[in-house]
């Protein structure tokens, strides 16, 4: 049952209906992830994928159960979950594949730190700390992506700071 408390007029209060809406943009990104994963998966070919392609089988089945508390959370607020993911972009280059995750991977973290903030204003923390076990795991798919392309993992907070700009 939803949380009966007034809502919070701060400049950072959301609707518990806007809360919705984010909440379902979120569970579209979590099944492009699920889409993306099985694909990327099975296509990544040569032996400096095996190891990424076996996590991505992983992290498949973690951005199912992401999507699951994502759609509790939004029948929750008395929404009814998207059905709808996403577009998945593909590619015959491994390593264009790895950066569109990794760009997904980055934009899902911006995301959820924004929700734990949202929700925490509307009162529902109990659904904040649902969300932030959440990111733990998008932040060590993040890592996981940044290594298979030998690169630093990005500065997801640098990023969206230079959005604003």
């Amino acid at each position: 049952m939803p949380n009966d408390q007034p809502e919070s007029k701060s400049a950072g209060a959301i609707s518990r209906q806007k809360l919705i809406d984010l909440l379902n943009e979120d569970l579209a990104r979590e099944y492009q992830a699920i889409i993306a994963y099985v694909i990327y998966s099975q296509v990544l070919k040569g032996a400096q994928y095996m190891n990424i392609a076996g996590e991505l089988k992983v992290h498949a089945g973690e951005e199912l159960a992401h999507a699951l508390i994502i759609a509790n959370q939004i029948d929750y607020l008395g929404g009814m979950p998207t059905n709808t993911p996403k577009p998945v972009k593909t590619s015959d280059n491994a390593t264009d594949m790895l950066r569109f995750d990794l760009d997904n991977e980055s934009e899902t973290i911006r995301q959820y730190r924004q929700r734990i903030t949202q929700c925490e204003a509307v009162g529902e923390y109990a659904m904040a700390e649902h969300i932030r076990e959440i990111l733990k795991d998008e932040q060590d798919h993040l890592i996981s992506l940044a290594t298979a392309l030998g690169i630093d993992p990005p500065d997801v907070g640098k990023a969206a700071k230079q959005k604003k700009s």
